[in-house]
């Protein structure tokens, strides 16, 4: 599944939490460092993969009447277009391996920021982190499933993509991580 950039700093809470708890790790400077690193590793990644889908949107505009012409359908030549030049950018496609791979980056952040110490090994640790990634990953649908009927219960309409529905969709969606002790 998909992650969004919007997704990151609940990501690398959750991670930040699950390694806390795990007792497997301590840190050194607190819990806010580990998620500050977490966060940025998350991002990195995510907008690489946007940089990577930018430069495929650009070059299907350019070749749109060729497209047209020939009867190729976009989605299925960006998804073409996109993994052949994702190496280049260094993207992982397989999210299994991506977020394997991630683990992997941000325990060596947080290694290399001297933010955590730990006992086992390394693999243990980078189990959590995967873990902690994937269990966010599989409760943010039902999440935002739920906060989205709780818009809907309302009395008083809310329009999507309004600035009163987002704040209030960010509200009820913090709390809904809350009440999973995602946050």
């Amino acid at each position: 599944m998909k992650i969004r950039l919007p997704h990151a700093p609940y990501i690398a809470n959750k991670v930040a939490i699950d390694l806390l708890g795990s007792g497997y790790a301590t840190f050194t400077k607190g819990l806010e460092p580990v998620k500050v690193v977490a966060q940025e590793v998350i991002e990195e990644d995510l907008k690489k993969e946007q940089a990577l889908e930018s430069r495929v949107e650009e070059l299907l505009d350019e070749n749109e009447d060729e497209l047209e012409f020939n009867q190729i359908d976009r989605r299925s030549m960006f998804w073409m277009i996109k993994k052949k030049m994702a190496k280049e950018y260094g993207v992982i496609l397989s999210y299994e391996d991506r977020y394997n791979n991630l683990a992997h980056q941000i325990l060596d952040r947080l290694w290399q920021n001297d933010l955590i110490e730990y006992n086992v090994a390394e693999n243990t640790i980078k189990n959590v982190i995967l873990t902690a990634m994937e269990s966010y990953i599989e409760g943010f649908e039902e999440i935002e499933e739920t906060v989205i009927d709780k818009i809907q219960g309302m009395k008083r309409e809310l329009i999507p993509g309004t600035d009163e529905y987002n704040i209030v969709f960010e509200r009820l969606y913090r709390e809904e991580l809350k009440k999973k002790g995602m946050f």
